[in-house]
């Protein structure tokens, strides 16, 4: 007979997602030895193993990797109906699992949180942060999401609101010739020595090379924008980066805009088929108030 425990399930999701015992201990606020035990339990409880060990992890066996979707709607029906509980009560409980990436999370949602917690402040966050908008997606589409910051256009299977308009600036050291320009030539990103990162990350700024029918003179490639930030502070090339990435930045640089101006359009998203629960419904409704007030001249799908 199987006993439905959600703390239980919730800790073996958990401990899946981030692929350690010991890490989702400590995201959970438990031992080790606490989420240890509770594994163990369910694998007695299912007389089956449900993760693999090794020295750099956990990752799902086969009878886990065919149990997880199971576990995973028994617990998205389980916060389903907290929320409705909790929508009787005003939304005075319940939690709210976010996808973002980077410079969101950064720059936008300590105070997007602030100010939905003045409203509903017995509410908690989860927030799961990932570089690829592709990895937010797949968060939103298997249920381990409620909701997502992800950039457009999004792949199937998603709702998605769109909110900012994130300009695509050239990024170039102090002294260079072109730092108190109007624009940066495309052309001239065949001579400048270029800063890159991955394509699966920066998918629209690997467009605007394709649309320019060249490539720049790559000359770098890092994973992370404040990597490239430092390196352009030194000196050592020019780069291609968001708006967003730019505000409040420590680093020294110039940003002025591409001679063909290019964007990155940032939306909220939902998974397709279903009406969002009622907290889901209030944050949405939240960010795009808190967007529109903050950056009421980009606003926009972009098109």
């Amino acid at each position: 007979m199987v006993i439905v425990n959600l703390n239980k399930y919730q800790i073996l999701l958990k401990t899946v997602e981030l692929g350690s015992i010991t890490r989702a201990a400590e995201a959970l606020g438990y031992t080790q030895s606490a989420v240890s035990r509770v594994i163990a339990d369910l694998e007695r409880e299912w007389d089956m193993e449900l993760l693999t060990r090794s020295r750099t992890g956990v990752v799902l066996s086969s009878s886990g990797a065919a149990l997880l979707p199971y576990v995973q709607a028994v617990c998205n029906a389980g916060r389903e109906l907290e929320e409705q509980v909790a929508e009787l009560h005003g939304l005075t409980r319940g939690t709210l699992r976010v996808a973002t990436f980077a410079s969101v999370s950064i720059h936008w949602l300590p105070a997007i949180m602030k100010e939905f917690l003045g409203r509903y402040p017995g509410i908690q966050f989860d927030l799961v942060s990932n570089w690829e908008f592709a990895e937010v997606e797949d968060l939103l589409r298997q249920g381990q999401a409620d909701c997502g910051f992800l950039g457009l256009p999004a792949g199937p299977g998603l709702e998605t609101y769109p909110l900012f308009r994130d300009e695509l600036m050239a990024v170039l050291p102090l002294d260079h010739p072109l730092a108190k320009a109007p624009y940066y030539p495309m052309e001239r990103f065949r001579e400048d020595p270029y800063i890159n990162t991955p394509e699966e990350r920066d998918l629209e700024i690997g467009l605007i090379f394709q649309e320019e029918g060249f490539r720049p003179n790559l000359r770098y490639t890092v994973n992370d924008d404040f990597a490239a930030l430092a390196m352009v502070e030194q000196g050592l090339g020019v780069s291609i980066r968001p708006e967003l990435v730019l505000r409040a930045s420590s680093y020294a640089f110039a940003a002025i805009p591409l001679e063909r101006r290019h964007y990155r359009r940032i939306a909220l998203a939902i998974r397709r088929g279903r009406s969002p629960s009622p907290l889901t419904a209030r944050f949405l409704e939240c960010v795009r108030q808190w967007v529109g007030e903050h950056f009421p001249a980009e606003q926009g799908d972009g098109v």
